[in-house]
């Protein structure tokens, strides 16, 4: 397994919001985690990616022991192993597509010339190449979340963490989104694990799990 989470319990105050869930997601697998708003999905998924902590539980990815690290070996982890795309893409304004795309590869000690030749192809795998000199504000929300796919996987990540990717997205660029999300799969062997409310997204992958008041009620979608 990828990554394997046992007995996570997570609670903000008297509200218990996680209540011993048990996650696993093997390598290459595409699964999504569906569930009514409050359910405990994105909260998890920060868990899962090591963003926030678990009040109880353990947590391996990769074969690491994630909670047992201290916060600057965790950073460099999560910097080196784990991509994130959000519903809305975080790129930064002021830097154009291929410096969004080139930081977190700065941060992981990447020379210049190899981040920018990592992220010109993957903003060519984008179908993105002419766009690289534009900024956030000049682009479509397709192509900023495309931007944000690509800086999410400068790193080569194990896994690639994605809560509601399509959610901002009209119906055509949704189902882009959609798709470039199993073709990375099928290109390079990605694990994807999605938060969705999109039951369209959800049927598409390996498996499908719901969440119901903070815990997994069934293999919602499984094929």
């Amino acid at each position: 397994m990828i990554v394997k989470a046992v007995d996570i319990v997570k609670s903000f105050g008297s509200l218990k919001v996680l209540k011993g869930v048990d996650f696993e997601a093997r390598e290459g697998e595409v699964l999504s985690i569906m569930g009514a708003s409050g359910a405990g999905k994105s909260t998890l998924l920060q868990i899962l990616g090591t963003l926030s902590t678990p009040d109880s539980g353990s947590l391996v990815i990769d074969g690491n022991d994630v909670l047992a690290m201290d916060s600057r070996t965790l950073s460099a982890f999560r910097n080196r192993k784990l991509g994130f795309v959000f519903q809305f893409h975080h790129l930064l304004p002021e830097f154009n597509s291929l410096e969004n795309v080139m930081i977190p590869a700065f941060i992981a000690g990447k020379s210049h010339s190899q981040a920018k030749a990592e992220a010109l192809e993957l903003l060519s795998m984008m179908g993105l190449s002419d766009r690289i000199s534009h900024k956030p504000s000049e682009l479509s929300g397709g192509e900023q979340q495309r931007v944000a796919i690509a800086r999410a996987l400068i790193n080569k990540p194990a896994v690639l963490f994605a809560d509601e990717p399509s959610g901002n997205l009209d119906t055509r660029t949704k189902d882009e989104i959609h798709k470039l999300f199993f073709d990375l799969r099928e290109r390079t062997g990605q694990t994807i694990i999605i938060v969705t409310h999109d039951p369209e997204l959800a049927s598409m992958c390996d498996r499908c799990l719901y969440m119901r008041d903070g815990q997994f009620v069934d293999d919602y979608l499984s094929k």
